[in-house]
């Protein structure tokens, strides 16, 4: 892992170690998928990494009046990824989607014509997804997953392509960016790396924690060590109760106690 300022440049592995020990305060139901369109591929030289966000942030701070770069993560054309806006912050990656969402922009420009994205950015775009997926309690589908182009750029309502959108993520990027390329050609690969084989673990519920700090732990008792805290209002996935203790990750041993946390449905 490599940083400077706020940004982490890390590989997709470093990013699975990281994101299992962050401490996100607040709930996510939506990633976006975006592609930066400029800078595109000609401008990243292998070793830039840091001098493009920081040309991305200057960008959206002094165009676009954004208090920092716009995106949570972006991944780069040799498979590394840089966490950029802190995930507990809210993006402005797409108007109408933004609340509960994660914004990740793909360095390159998947339009018709432009880049061809590399088998490397390939494989962590699909394998970042699932991450976040896996972590959020999300199952893949285009519910969870979304591009830019599906939201209509005045009003912020999801049309799927009409009305006045961006091509974003690009014409041809996996496949196209209609909600039929994303079905047919993104949502299966993200499913088959989530687990291979097999779906997601479905959730038994949703629930919110209702203490200022709640410890998480990795087995269902005060016994077991402490992995990070959640804090109040942070909504959590169910996956399993054990004496009075939620297991909150599909495929992990995160645990609370019970009896700080309230159902929401």
């Amino acid at each position: 892992m490599r940083t400077k300022g706020k940004f982490l440049l890390c590989t997709i592995d470093e990013f699975d170690v990281w994101l299992a020990a962050a401490s996100i305060n607040r709930a996510i139901v939506l990633l976006q998928n975006h592609h930066t369109f400029s800078p595109p591929y000609r401008q990243f030289n292998n070793s830039n990494h840091f001098e493009l966000l920081e040309g991305m942030e200057q960008y959206h701070v002094a165009e676009r009046g954004f208090d920092m770069i716009a995106q949570n993560l972006t991944t780069f054309p040799d498979g590394t990824i840089a966490v950029c806006r802190p995930l507990d912050r809210i993006p402005a990656g797409i108007k109408g989607a933004n609340k509960m969402g994660i914004c990740i922009e793909h360095l390159g420009n998947f339009n018709t014509g432009g880049d061809v994205m590399r088998d490397v950015q390939r494989g962590t775009v699909v394998r970042l997804n699932a991450i976040l997926c896996r972590h959020f309690g999300l199952t893949p589908s285009t519910d969870t997953i979304v591009y830019h182009h599906w939201y209509d750029l005045d009003s912020g309502i999801r049309t799927n392509g009409t009305g006045n959108t961006k091509t974003c993520p690009g014409t041809v990027f996996f496949g196209g960016n209609s909600l039929s390329d994303a079905q047919a050609n993104f949502i299966p690969l993200i499913l088959q790396s989530v687990t291979p084989g097999q779906a997601p673990t479905v959730p038994l519920r949703r629930a919110e924690v209702a203490v200022d700090s709640l410890n998480v732990r990795d087995g269902n008792g005060m016994q077991y060590a402490i992995l990070k805290k959640v804090h109040r209002g942070v909504q959590l996935q169910v996956y399993e109760e054990k004496a009075g203790w939620f297991r909150i990750a599909p495929d992990r041993q995160e645990w609370v106690c019970g009896q700080y946390v309230q159902t929401i449905s």
